[in-house]
């Protein structure tokens, strides 16, 4: 087969996603290095199968662009924007500008263009969304200061990027260096006043197409209950904006953004982002593949010593502003290095700007090429850096935390039977349950917002860090006979418990677990009520689908309570062998099997006793449904 054909090509481009991306997954790096590695896998510098043709398809795939800002667009609420705007506009705001200016005078100190200066300022000033939050979340630390603050400045990164888009082509100075995807605009032979009419008509369009028109449509599409005419339809507006926005001679993704925006209170709004997610996801990813390939390793070999020096540097002013910043917006230090380890990075926008540049030519192709293999290698560097902040700086500066804020636990003043750690959703429920059976229980949370949201509500919860032996010791824990640890992160869980069983050995531990793995965790540490927080109400469910389906409430119930105990009991089976992922799933159909034989035994030895009289409405019901059918 021809190797520039097109059939070769996307057979080559989905065979380097699907084998890169999970493996660049598997090992921490993220899903945008995974796209870029595959890029430098199959493009020139390696194996060769993309060549010149990969510029053409990152234009095409820039489109994917596109997409993403109308979802970004639709996912910022002007009510969102409103009630963050002190974090969003401060912290973020100042995040950019500092950095633009910052990074932009250095590049001119160092001899570069006013133009070119600028524009490096903001591509830099940029921070990676993908790999940052994937790595918050992934740590635990997203509801730390840290966190929040992070993702302050991210959304407005985000957001910052539609006015850059706007300034780039100005930074160009000529007109007829701009490049794009028409030759030909509306306002090309239009006076000064006529242009920015046009301009103004054309975003007055999409505002009042958004708000009076695609309703009414999406309620004619959707009443013709075809899915893929839905779909269509959602393609349709993106590439209209586009177009309109290309016809006006305006940046298309500043279109897509507002018209995201516009329709972010639609009822259609998740309806829309399930649509044109997966093309988005594809296009974004065909994108950073192009980009990938289009690394000149050349130079890096070349210059190997400048790129490096370069990408320490931006990281090291980066780090330094955000220092500065967390300390300006009172952020506690260990907080603030986590911050500033967190955003350092250059982020994937900068590949699309650093693309528009080019097109633009603020950039010439050599120093594109530089800025490519820089932000490209900064990224890579990210996952490494957070790992380095985790093991060796947070031992050493900063005290692990996983509240919003600073804020001194709580004096205890009570001693009861019972401590709960933890009073979100489920610690709530079991607390709620024993005060309504006259059982007093001293509640401990790490949350602050929903420490003072309780209080305000009568329910007496004080604030602290559980696993912190003088808080758990002025909650009464020498005294008390039950702790529950409700708590919803794992690892907060396991320190609970450790504390507990060190200090405390005659408390008797009920320990609230997320899934099968923490449950095996908490095993190995030796807890013996363990209580996996899905459990009981699936089983609930089950039970009542079995009598909607003419079962008795008897046997609905029984089935659970024996369904449950031989769980309980595979679990800890399946403990020993969850190293070994070939005996795990070995065992684990033989136990389902198991359970399935032992169920359908014990149903046929209950039907055929006696001692039903506890199910008489069932009963009933089931003699009228046997009459009506001899009737």
């Amino acid at each position: 087969m021809n190797q520039h054909s097109l059939l070769f090509q996307a057979m080559v481009y989905l065979a380097a996603a699907i084998i890169c991306v999970p493996v660049a997954k598997k090992l921490g790096l993220g899903a945008v290095l995974g796209y870029l590695i595959a890029g430098v896998i199959i493009g020139p510098s390696v194996l060769g199968f993309i060549g010149r043709e990969g510029e053409d398809i990152m234009h095409f795939a820039e489109f994917g662009v596109v997409m993403m800002l109308f979802l970004i667009g639709m996912e910022l609420e002007p009510k969102l924007l409103w009630r963050l705007r002190s974090s969003i506009l401060g912290l973020g705001g100042l995040q950019v500008v500092l950095s633009t200016l910052v990074i932009g005078g250095i590049a001119f100190w160092l001899g570069q263009p006013l133009n070119t200066s600028m524009a490096l300022g903001m591509v830099f000033s940029l921070s990676s969304t993908a790999i940052v939050l994937q790595t918050l979340n992934e740590k635990g630390w997203m509801d730390t200061a840290a966190g929040q603050s992070a993702f302050s400045v991210l959304l407005f990164q985000d957001i910052a990027v539609i006015p850059m888009l706007a300034i780039f082509p100005l930074l160009a100075g000529q007109p007829s260096a701009i490049a794009t995807t028409q030759t030909y605009t509306l306002r090309d032979n239009l006076p000064g006043w006529g242009q920015t009419l046009m301009v103004l008509g054309a975003v007055m369009a999409i505002i009042v197409g958004g708000r009076y028109l695609v309703r009414p449509l999406m309620r004619i599409i959707a009443s013709t209950r075809v899915r893929e005419m839905f779909t269509a339809t959602a393609l349709l507006m993106v590439v209209a904006i586009a177009v309109l926005m290309n016809l006006v001679g305006l940046s298309s993704a500043l279109g897509a953004f507002l018209g995201g925006v516009v329709l972010a209170n639609s009822e259609y709004r998740h309806e829309l982002e399930s649509d044109i997610e997966p093309f988005k996801g594809l296009l974004l990813g065909l994108f950073f593949i192009a980009v990938g390939a289009s690394i000149d390793f050349k130079l890096i070999l070349t210059q190997p010593w400048v790129i490096l020096g370069l990408v320490i540097a931006i990281m090291i002013v980066k780090a330094l502003i955000l220092l500065l910043l967390g300390k300006i917006f009172k952020i506690s230090t260990d907080q603030n290095l986590l911050f500033a380890f967190a955003l350092s990075d250059i982020g994937e926008f900068a590949f699309v700007l650093l693309s528009f540049t080019s097109q633009t030519h603020i950039l010439n192709a050599d120093m594109t090429a530089m800025m490519t293999a820089v932000v490209a290698i900064s990224m890579a560097f990210t996952p490494l850096l957070m790992l380095l902040y985790e093991k060796v700086v947070q031992p050493h500066f900063t005290q692990p935390e996983t509240h919003t804020a600073e804020r001194e636990a709580d004096e205890i003043n009570e001693k009861n039977p019972v401590i709960v750690v933890g009073f979100g959703r489920f610690g709530s429920m079991t607390g709620r349950f024993l005060r309504a059976n006259g059982i007093k229980a001293t509640i401990l949370d790490l949350d602050s917002d929903r420490v003072d949201a309780l209080r305000n509500m009568g329910i007496k919860v004080y604030y602290g860090d559980a696993s912190r032996y003088d808080l758990l010791a002025a909650a009464g824990a020498a005294d008390a006979k039950v702790m529950i640890i409700a708590a919803a992160q794992p690892d907060q869980t396991r320190e609970v418990v450790k504390i507990a069983q060190r200090y405390f050995p005659h408390l008797q531990l009920l320990v609230r677990a997320t899934a099968n793995q923490d449950a095996f965790e908490l095993m190995d540490l030796g807890v013996l009520h363990i209580y996996r927080e899905t459990v009981d109400t699936s089983l609930r469910m089950g039970v009542d689908a079995m009598r909607m389906l003419g079962s008795r409430a008897y046997h609905s119930e029984r089935a659970a309570r024996t369904f449950f105990r031989q769980d309980e009991r595979t679990l800890k089976g399946l403990s020993a062998l969850r190293d070994d992922k070939k005996q795990y799933i070995s065992s684990m159909k033989e136990r389902i099997d198991e359970m399935e034989k032992l169920i359908s035994s014990d149903r046929i030895k209950t039907w055929m006793d006696e001692g039903l009289g506890w199910d008489p409405e069932t009963l009933r019901d089931e003699i009228r449904r046997e009459k009506k059918e001899e009737n």
